[in-house]
């Protein structure tokens, strides 16, 4: 604890750093991946092809991209703007498939009741389709904030300022108190990015939590309970 008291600042200021880091790249990948996600629902002979090159991204080594996309980028290997664009990368990689399921996961019935009732396909997509598939692609967004929190400490190992510096150093000088600070510190933020995601899905998604208790409440009836016993 001693050493975490006379280094607070240090911490407080990689955490900072570690959020703008990870939370572009969250909201990037998000949004890059729903609607590649909404084509492979769509149009089915693409749905192999897209999830297929985008579950490719995440076998790419991160050390390996991260020494590669400063030719792209035309950035230098240090820059934050590469380890945001990796981390993006592995984002994509990682919900394009949940996006696909979450749009199966709406009914047909419910889309053609929509059409039927005069909504556009545009619509029918930003009306129907998209809430109903809200559930899903949270459960999706929740594993790419857990992921991304954790990945973007490899940064560290190029240069670039993260959470995960705490643990090169620690490692380098042999302070174990500061490796385990940038352990600890790095699984608090994931799981706060979490709850306070939980918390956005809990808001813009209220008839969840009304399915959540109806589903509670049927199970605890006698039929219910008569069933599995």
């Amino acid at each position: 604890m001693t050493w975490l008291w006379s280094n607070l600042d240090l911490v407080g200021e990689l955490i900072v750093v570690h959020l703008a880091l990870s939370v572009p790249a969250i909201i990037l990948s998000f949004v890059v991946s729903v609607p590649i996600g909404w084509l492979a629902h769509r149009y089915r002979w693409s749905r192999g092809v897209l999830l297929s090159l985008c579950g490719l991204l995440y076998a790419i080594p991160s050390v390996a991209l991260l020494i590669a996309l400063p030719v792209v980028t035309g950035q230098g290997v240090r820059s934050p703007l590469n380890l945001v664009v990796a981390l993006t990368l592995y984002g994509i990689a990682v919900i394009v498939r949940t996006s696909a399921d979450a749009f199966d996961s709406v009914e047909r019935d419910i889309r053609q009741s929509a059409t039927a009732i005069g909504y556009s396909e545009v619509g029918r997509f930003w009306g129907v389709e998209l809430p109903l598939a809200g559930p899903v692609l949270l459960s999706g967004l929740r594993v790419v904030i857990v992921s991304t929190v954790s990945l973007a400490t490899i940064g560290a190992v190029i240069g670039v300022q993260s959470l995960g510096s705490l643990f090169t150093d620690g490692f380098q000088r042999g302070i174990q108190a500061e490796v385990i600070t940038g352990v600890v510190a790095t699984i608090a933020l994931a799981l706060v990015l979490d709850a306070l995601a939980v918390l956005g899905g809990r808001l813009l998604m209220p008839w969840t939590r009304s399915a959540i208790a109806i589903g509670r409440a049927g199970a605890g009836t006698p039929a219910k309970q008569a069933r599995a016993a």
